[in-house]
């Protein structure tokens, strides 16, 4: 599966999604809330700013952040749930007692 394409179906093909849309559908934060927790570290993606250079300028999520983004915390999730299961990441490929685990791949 390929998180970039099921964004292009999702948002139409639009390159740049506004950033309301993103904390809507994917953070569940207000657009201030967003900005706080990027400022602080907490969210760690590019936000661009569209138009003039100014404050009032538009602001969003290039598609391709926001892919790897997703893509980010899915791999972080899956070493939590690993981790919890008792399995241990070998080339990729989740483990437990030395037998591959077909729950997990990451190539």
């Amino acid at each position: 599966m390929n998180t970039l394409f099921l964004l292009m179906a999702q948002y139409e093909g639009r390159a740049v999604i506004p950033l309301d849309w993103v904390c809507s559908d994917y953070m569940h934060l207000t657009v201030e809330k967003f900005k706080r927790k990027r400022l602080d570290g907490e969210i760690d993606i590019p936000v661009v700013r569209l138009g003039a250079d100014s404050q009032k300028a538009a602001l969003g999520i290039h598609l391709k952040d926001l892919a790897d983004y997703i893509d980010r915390q899915r791999e972080k999730a899956a070493k939590e749930q690993n981790q919890l299961m008792g399995r241990a990441a070998k080339n990729g490929i989740a483990v437990k007692d030395n037998r591959p685990d077909i729950l997990y791949h990451h190539p």
